[in-house]
């Protein structure tokens, strides 16, 4: 096993309501000892290019799910 930290990232945005839902969503999924580093996109041009129409966006380990995503999609994406 890893001894290494999980971090889950979250694309959002000051504001974004919706960001708010996936982090709450989040929260109840997320395995003991993962962290969530929320990541503004609004600092970064290019981000906002890529993620601005989508977010909330979530990256677990490879796995990036675009909103709307449910529980199910969050536990097979820790999986």
């Amino acid at each position: 096993m890893s001894t290494e930290a999980q971090t889950v990232l979250l694309y959002t945005t000051l504001g974004c309501h919706l960001c708010d839902e996936a982090e709450a969503l989040l929260a109840q999924v997320m395995p003991r000892g993962w962290t969530i580093e929320a990541i503004d996109i609004a600092e970064d041009d290019a981000l906002i290019e890529q993620y601005g129409e989508i977010i909330p966006v979530v990256k677990i380990k490879q796995t990036e799910l675009k909103w709307p995503f449910s529980l199910l999609d969050l536990h097979q994406a820790f999986r």
